[in-house]
């Protein structure tokens, strides 16, 4: 059963400073392009809009396929905040992102390569 999308507004991202956090922050685990590798994170082509847990060729921990995510910015935006205290039990070692302009650069960017 799928998880309401949370309250939130997400503010308006630039994709070029995404893009330098994707760097620096999330490609040492994930790839974003299209027909990226598995890492010691799943793939993040086409993220917005697929149900949490379904990337083929990724172990995903029972907590991230139970979750009932459909991936959004919303969902996202808080996600990023602290993944471990949104999806309780993922394997994703991040301790996430604080400053709110930065994960709205970053989903500005993830969005764009979806």
């Amino acid at each position: 059963m799928p998880v309401p999308e949370p309250v939130v507004d997400v503010p308006a991202g630039d994709t070029k400073k995404g893009a330098k956090l994707f760097k620096a922050k999330c490609a040492q685990c994930h790839t974003i392009e299209k027909g990226g590798n598995v890492k010691q994170g799943p793939p993040l082509f086409g993220l917005i809009g697929r149900q949490s847990g379904t990337c083929d060729g990724f172990a995903y921990s029972e907590a991230n396929k139970n979750s009932g995510i459909i991936w959004s910015d919303k969902h996202l935006y808080e996600y990023l905040l602290n993944p471990k205290k949104y999806i309780p039990g993922t394997k994703m070692v991040f301790a996430g992102i604080k400053k709110e302009k930065e994960r709205a650069d970053l989903i500005a960017y993830m969005t764009e390569m979806s």
